[in-house]
């Protein structure tokens, strides 16, 4: 058996760069490409995918032009997110994987990107769903033809790394959310929020999975110091420019109110899921307080530990937290209360978020800041 290729700090490098890239240029793709796994192997010509993970040829993609690179990632990617693996069934590959990669290239070429010139191409058909353009197709040359057609996987390659954990039976339910949470993050950032490219039938297809609140606390968390509004000049003596990929961070300072009118299922569930964002999004960094009338911290939240037990339960003031902002000088605040409480009297300059338990404050009772309704 052929020993899997290392993963190497290059191999990373080439991956974050193209998501840093991706994100100049659509929200929506970014998101998507920040929920891939990227694996080395060289049983791939270049790159592929078997809908769990992407593949990518670490002697073949270091020699690309960074922006061919990027459009080779997002191809493997938009395969992976639209099922067009789990969708072949029974039939028959090679027209099957032209077909899924007439569309894929559609919408590469809609993102900026280029595809390589021999690259299947038709404006009519990429507008359609993947199984009506394999009907179109029937009759045509099914042969090596232009050298697509074998990026579809029917499984892992040999090389690749054995996956962690048990296998993945959900892939096509985590792809659906990972492309509602992209509709989100594009809709934050000024996109359509439902299909950056158009009209195109096999986006629409496919329902977007019921966005919940924790989706919606994963589009505030996505937000990147680009995102908001602009280039701010305080973040580039802290390397936070798209060419320092390994500096880039974005800080959260995340807040629970424990004064007692707040449960501790609410306050758990909250920081499980800032720690699932923290998992997927590794340039996001938190550091945990509770509060009543006093802060109680700092803990540093990292994806997989343990929640920390809620300390306070005494009256409600937001204004400890908000002064630790001088010295922790986070990106973004997220505020888990119930709003009954003392505000400061000036808003503060990052993004604030207030996730607010049923029976809480109205919206209008919040000074400044989004606020985020937790469901019943």
């Amino acid at each position: 058996m052929t020993p899997p290729p290392p993963v190497t700090p290059e191999f990373q490098r080439l991956i974050s760069g193209s998501r840093l890239r991706l994100r100049g240029k659509s929200a929506f793709f970014a998101t998507l490409l920040l929920h891939a796994e990227f694996v080395p192997s060289r049983e791939v010509v270049a790159a592929g995918t078997d809908g769990e993970r992407i593949y990518v040829n670490p002697d073949v993609a270091p020699t690309l032009p960074p922006y061919v690179l990027d459009g080779l990632l997002l191809h493997e990617v938009l395969h992976a997110a639209l099922s067009h693996v789990q969708r072949r069934g029974p039939r028959e590959k090679k027209r099957w994987n032209k077909a899924a990669d007439t569309i894929v290239n559609g919408m590469v070429v809609a993102a900026g990107l280029p595809t390589p010139p021999q690259s299947v191409r038709d404006e009519h058909l990429e507008r359609l769903s993947v199984e009506e353009v394999y009907s179109a197709l029937q009759g045509q040359d099914d042969g090596e033809g232009n050298g697509e057609g074998d990026d579809l996987l029917d499984g892992p390659p040999s090389d690749a790394p054995p996956r962690e954990g048990k296998p993945n039976q959900n892939v096509t339910r985590q792809w659906q959310q990972a492309m509602a949470q992209a509709r989100s993050v594009d809709a934050m950032s000024g996109g359509k929020g439902d299909d950056p490219l158009g009209a195109h039938r096999e986006l629409a297809r496919l329902a977007p999975a019921r966005l919940d609140w924790r989706a919606q606390l994963w589009r505030f968390l996505a937000r990147t110091p680009v995102d908001f509004g602009g280039f701010d000049r305080r973040f580039v003596g802290r390397g936070l420019y798209l060419e320092a990929l390994d500096d880039e961070s974005l800080t959260a300072l995340v807040a629970v109110d424990t004064s007692g009118s707040v449960n501790d299922e609410a306050v758990r569930a909250l920081v499980a899921e800032v720690q699932g964002v923290l998992g997927a999004y590794p340039h996001v960094r938190a550091v945990l307080y509770y509060a009543d009338t006093e802060a109680y911290g700092p803990f540093d939240l990292r994806p997989g530990d343990e929640v920390p037990a809620p300390v306070g339960g005494g009256g409600t003031d937001f204004r400890p937290i908000f002064k630790l902002t001088d010295t922790h000088e986070p990106d973004v605040l997220i505020y888990l209360t119930d709003g009954y409480g003392d505000f400061p009297e000036q808003a503060p300059s990052m993004p604030t978020l207030w996730v607010v338990p049923p029976g809480g404050l109205e919206d209008e009772g919040f000074p400044f800041g989004d606020v985020l309704r937790l469901e019943e």
